[in-house]
């Protein structure tokens, strides 16, 4: 495993932990800085919409800068963001400066992928990928709680002072340790190109999969700890052990999906897909059974988080001459469908579904997103596309 990619995972572990760090403390940020904790709340959303909204924005805008120095300059950018996190005064800076490390996080996840790919061979782009995406995965594991700790500790602002030192870390690594290959994200004339590469379908449908799959996935894993609480009977304290095991399903699972892209892309996604299915079925049918929802939650976990890999990678392929653009909405799809997810979720408790039934939602998504997938291969096959030039990482541009 190479020093470069390790950096980039360094970098998305941190990226992780400020993103879902805020659910441990947000209670004492609501307190401390005098709002109610819905209005905290935004906090979370806000940094959904920076990412979905900014993240492509600002690719665009460096779109001619080399991605070695973008992404040091993100990193930049991110720890002087947590910096500003720590000591804002007030809950709109907090929530101003929540955005604007958002947005970072949105183009990060989108140009690191695309470094990460040109870092290895072709038969090793899926594990590249998995490893960035590990990043995300492990930060839930250690990140989230080690943060949470801190704020309980010592304050919710020393939490975010310890995402910044973490930040400054991964800026000096990324620094220091990826090489400089001389790729750019490409000039203004190439704009054209980058949205002429979102109009193929094997872009658009894989989009619309990231959609659709955090949408089930959303509208249940929202509510997961009243569901865990009020169907299955668990304790408040045991609830996090839960969630442990779901996380280390989720790490499996991340690093399970690389080897499959690399083995076999488009199948691996759509079997990867109708799993996800099978697990939403099974958490229906165990949510009122302790020992056995432990279990579905780590098999759950892993099924979830196994697509990343192949998605992203499908869409590098078709993307490969202008990736800029589509790499960086693969995050902005994910987060609207968190979004849509959440409130979906929220919509139907409020209806009277009750939490047992959410799951449900998952199922359906699972099963439309198979046949997007099946829908995409066919129209490939009959109609001979193969991917643009370029699709095999090149050393420089």
């Amino acid at each position: 495993m190479s020093l470069p990619l390790l950096t980039l995972f360094l970098a998305a572990f941190a990226l992780g932990t400020a993103e879902f760090v805020i659910a441990g403390v947000l209670p004492e940020v609501a307190l401390g800085l005098d709002v109610s904790i819905p209005v905290a709340g935004m906090l979370v959303t806000g940094y959904a919409v920076g990412i979905a909204a900014g993240g492509p924005l600002l690719a665009l805008a460096t779109n001619g800068m080399s991605r070695r120095t973008l992404i040091v300059w993100l990193c930049g950018v991110f720890a002087a963001g947590q910096v500003l996190c720590a000591t804002a005064p007030s809950f709109e800076l907090l929530l101003a400066a929540r955005v604007l490390v958002a947005v970072v996080h949105g183009t990060y996840f989108g140009i690191a992928a695309i470094v990460a790919v040109n870092l290895v061979p072709p038969e090793r782009r899926g594990f590249a990928v998995a490893l960035l995406l590990a990043g995300l995965t492990v930060s839930n594991i250690l990140g989230v709680p080690a943060g949470t700790a801190i704020g309980n500790a010592f304050g919710w602002r020393a939490t975010f002072w310890a995402i910044a030192g973490l930040g400054l870390v991964a800026t000096l690594a990324t620094a220091f340790v990826l090489p400089d290959t001389g790729q750019k994200g490409g000039s203004a004339g190439k704009l054209l190109t980058e949205f002429k590469a979102l109009g193929r379908q094997q872009v658009l449908l894989s989009l619309l999969i990231a959609f659709l799959v955090m949408i089930g996935q959303y509208s249940l894993f929202t509510y997961i700890a009243p569901l865990l609480r009020e169907v299955t009977g668990l304790s408040q304290d045991m609830v996090p052990w839960v969630l442990l095991l779901f996380g280390l399903g989720a790490t499996v699972g991340v690093m399970a999906g690389g080897r499959l892209a690399d083995w076999k892309l488009l199948p691996s996604l759509i079997i990867i897909l109708a799993t996800q299915a099978v697990m939403y079925l099974l958490v229906y049918l165990v949510s009122p059974y302790p020992i056995a929802f432990a279990v579905v939650a780590f098999a759950w976990g892993g099924a979830n988080f196994a697509f990343g890999s192949p998605l992203q990678t499908r869409i590098l392929q078709w993307a490969a001459d202008a990736p800029n653009l589509a790499s960086t909405l693969i995050p902005s799809a994910f987060n609207v469908g968190i979004a849509v997810g959440a409130a979906l979720g929220a919509g139907l408790i409020d209806a009277g579904i009750g939490y047992r039934n959410l799951p449900w939602i998952g199922v359906a998504c699972q099963v439309l997103a198979v046949g997007v997938a099946i829908g995409s291969a066919v129209w490939e096959k009959r109609a001979r596309q193969v991917p643009p030039l370029g699709a095999e990482p090149a050393a420089a541009e």
